[in-house]
């Protein structure tokens, strides 16, 4: 379950995020999750809250940005949206496609107090 290693380093990237700014408490954090990125949305939240006990991040609300997959099409240099991996180009049927986006977990905002 690599999900609790994710929340583990999300909680420590805000809690030291918040003690380098002067505050002690972190009340929210936003994550940008790829459609591509092998992550559960759940189960991430699972792992948070228990990770979570006993930091400066105990008790934050967790929300979820979806980030859709896109990707690079060398045949005909279009940036299309992508459903799977392997997939064919939607524009052009090429199989010279590069991952522009959507594989990827981010944090993308911090809120403290």
């Amino acid at each position: 379950m690599h999900e609790m290693s994710l929340a583990m380093a999300a909680i420590d990237l805000a809690a030291d995020q918040a003690a380098q700014r002067g505050f002690s408490k972190v009340t929210a954090i936003w994550l940008e999750v790829g459609s591509f990125s092998c992550v559960d949305p759940d189960t991430i939240a699972f792992c948070f809250e228990a990770a979570a006990k006993g930091t400066a991040v105990e008790g934050a609300n967790l929300h979820f940005q979806h980030q859709t997959a896109e990707g690079w099409c060398y045949d005909c240099s279009k940036t299309v949206a992508l459903s799977e991996r392997g997939q064919a180009c939607p524009e052009c049927g090429g199989y010279k496609l590069r991952v522009a986006q959507g594989d990827s977990l981010r944090i993308t905002d911090i809120e403290v107090s």
